[in-house]
């Protein structure tokens, strides 16, 4: 008669066991109640029991019971990570406690545009909601010594580029990789630079190529507006152009280059200087670094634009001066059309 009633005791617990498996297996395999794709924070030295709660109250889980009692029976599959990840919808419980185990957190992304400003960067970093402010009130000088760069004005080093990060990351963090990027870069192509160029310093590179880069969004035309720039270095012409005149401007320019504008002796103004101005005035891409420093073989010594987005070449000055005048009947044109 005992051995019947400790048969039936065991046959009832093993079919507990078997019942409490089955609910954790389907409480595990259950999605979670997302309507969307949605991130998810996880502080630190959250314990699995605190992540229940938090699952709970966000009412992705019906209740916190099965995910609270499966930590404390599997500790070891319970060791969430904190971060900041990204959860998908239809994504169930047991695919989450993985992510979260493994430590997948989210990668972000802030991305540098060729051409633009180390201003235009900064806005970047302080209007992303997962960056880390941390230089938000500080002047340009001090956010350049802070990434290591010693020069009063920081324009121009920082490599256009897409960064990933996760959240929390300092914007100051994501200054000094692009800084980094940018030198590795400018090392890379100056060290495999055509002879005889002008250039004395990959300073003086990377200032041309910000100019570069500001005349021309066409990359296949880059290595022929380097190639003019070189020739009229060569002959101690100054470079006269336009980008540098609105650079020295700053805030003053409102569109439109005058006469007036052109006159002014600014230290940007190659209109006015000869040579190079004294920093770069953007962030020029890796194609405009190496246009700069394997020019094409030409003997132009002007361009203009051909009103397409591309430009028209000339070797002389009245073959130049034939070429605004083109230019100009044909914005007349379009403005009438």
């Amino acid at each position: 008669m005992l051995r019947k009633i400790i048969l039936i005791v065991l046959l009832v617990l093993l079919g507990s066991a078997g019942t409490l498996v089955y609910q954790f297996q389907q409480a595990l395999k259950a999605p979670l109640a997302i309507e969307n794709d949605s991130f998810l924070k996880i502080k630190p030295g959250s314990s699995i029991s605190s992540f229940a709660k938090q699952l709970e109250q966000l009412q992705w889980i019906p209740t916190r019971f099965w995910l609270r009692n499966y930590g404390r029976l599997f500790p070891q599959k319970a060791n969430i990570k904190a971060g900041t990840y990204l959860i998908r919808k239809n994504l169930t419980l047991a695919q989450l406690l993985i992510q979260l185990v493994e430590g997948k957190e989210h990668q972000f992304s802030v991305t540098f545009i060729e051409g633009t400003r180390f201003k235009d960067a900064l806005t970047i970093l302080a209007e992303h909601p997962y960056i880390e402010q941390s230089i938000n009130k500080k002047t340009v000088l001090v956010i350049a010594e802070k990434i290591g760069i010693n020069v009063e004005n920081p324009e121009g080093w920082l490599f256009p580029d897409t960064y990933s990060f996760t959240a929390g990351t300092q914007d100051i963090t994501l200054l000094k990789r692009a800084y980094t990027n940018m030198q590795a870069q400018l090392n890379k192509v100056w060290e495999s630079r055509a002879d005889n160029l002008p250039y004395k310093t990959p300073y003086q590179a990377l200032i041309m190529a910000s100019i570069i880069e500001k005349e021309t969004s066409y990359i296949a035309e880059q290595p022929v507006i380097s190639s003019v720039f070189v020739n009229r270095l060569r002959k101690r012409m100054r470079l006269q152009t336009d980008p540098t005149v609105i650079y020295g401007l700053g805030d003053r320019y409102q569109g439109d280059i005058t006469r007036a504008h052109l006159r002014e002796k600014t230290p940007y103004n190659t209109y006015r200087i000869n040579g190079l101005p004294p920093t770069p005035i953007a962030m020029p891409g890796l194609s405009a670094l190496k246009a700069t420093l394997n020019p094409a073989n030409s003997d132009y010594f002007y361009f203009v634009s051909g009103g397409n987005g591309k430009h028209i070449f000339s070797r002389t000055l009245p073959e130049h001066n034939l070429a605004v005048k083109n230019y100009l009947k044909k914005q007349r044109q379009n403005r009438t059309n």
